[in-house]
């Protein structure tokens, strides 16, 4: 009875030095990643201005002033037209019947 009281109690202390040392790293990276993203990089040249991040410029260290991402919201039936439309234009939808 004493045996498994003094295992559940070593489970306990064990799995609490592990949650604050995970908790410690996390805090930890809390603290980089806040870090890393308030850093600038600067241009090939040093007379340009400075960015936030280098995927930001192109081969020759210009700033690209395009949109990296562009996404518009689709309805669930536009979704399923264009579905639809890849499909039936594949090679393979030819092979198989309509259900």
């Amino acid at each position: 009875m004493e045996g498994s009281f003094i295992l559940q109690l070593i489970y306990i202390v064990a799995f609490t030095i592990l949650a604050l040392l995970a908790m410690g790293n996390l805090i930890r990276n809390l603290i980089t990643l806040g870090i890393e993203s308030q850093r600038t990089y600067p241009y090939a040249r040093p007379n340009h201005p400075r960015v936030s991040h280098p995927e930001l410029l192109d081969s020759r260290g210009q700033v690209i002033d395009e949109p990296l991402l562009v996404m518009r919201s689709l309805t669930l039936e536009d979704a399923r037209n264009q579905l639809d439309a890849l499909y039936k234009d594949s090679p393979s939808s030819g092979d198989e019947t309509e259900v």
